[in-house]
């Protein structure tokens, strides 16, 4: 693959929230956790493991517990100004998950028990290099690698985030062994509708050289105006990310 032919994948892969219910070809699913198998992780550890959910039933389960979540989401979400709401809880919540109808649903899985493949410093430092940070990093590599894969065979991939509240119940729902951790379910899938391009912060404005540069360093407020103008952004991309809203 030429520079330019990854960065095109790098620009095609978008979060899709909607799916159409038409199955995928026979085989994509496994070339898609193929990609993940490769990704890096710390000390080699690889403690993703992945569950391939595709009866209605049991999708329409795992749809039901991260709609429970809603309630609240929304009542946390509404605490913040209108201006700085994420566009996904932007009003009350109606209708069920807009990824719902996708015909395969990738629960990620991952063995905290790895982190012993690093090294033996780890449980002894804090950030990135603790066995936690490690073991998410490791994780996020391989469903990056997820979604990079869909893009790569045309379909489309969500990053369903799987909290306390919900994870407990998707375990014994799906008989993950104890103690595992269930960071992601993907669904994939072909889109219900047109993405809209992808929005990126300009590359000078990120790269430093030999040092930080200062006069690209940006205030509170200039924070605080950044996620004002990206919610304005992003907003149609998450309209109507609910089946039954308009």
């Amino acid at each position: 693959m030429q520079m330019d032919e990854f960065l095109g994948l790098l620009k095609k892969r978008r979060s899709i929230r909607r799916f159409k219910p038409d199955p995928i070809p026979d085989g994509y699913v496994e070339k898609i956790v193929e990609a993940a198998r490769w990704a890096m992780s710390g000390g080699n550890g690889q403690p993703w493991e992945f569950i391939i959910v595709k009866d209605k039933d049991t999708k329409a389960k795992i749809v039901e517990l991260a709609d429970k979540n809603d309630p609240l989401r929304w009542a946390m979400e509404k605490a913040r100004i209108e201006e700085i709401r994420h566009p996904a809880w932007s009003k009350p919540p109606s209708g069920q998950s807009g990824f719902r109808d996708a015909p395969v649903f990738i629960v990620v899985c991952g063995d905290p028990r790895t982190w012993q493949a690093t090294v033996v410093c780890g449980p002894y430092l804090r950030g990135d290099g603790s066995p936690e940070g490690t073991f998410i990093m490791n994780m996020a590599n391989a469903i990056q690698n997820l979604h990079l894969a869909a893009a790569a065979l045309g379909l489309g991939a969500q990053w369903v985030s799987v909290n306390s509240t919900w994870q407990t119940s998707l375990g014994l729902l799906l008989g993950v062994p104890e103690g595992f951790i269930i960071p992601v379910v993907v669904p994939v899938g072909y889109p219900a509708y047109e993405p809209s391009p992808p929005y990126r912060r300009e590359l000078e404005e990120i790269m430093h050289f030999e040092k930080y540069d200062w006069s690209k360093y940006r205030s509170p407020e200039d924070i605080y105006q950044f996620v004002i103008n990206l919610r304005q952004r992003t907003k149609p991309h998450y309209k109507s990310f609910r089946i039954g809203e308009s």
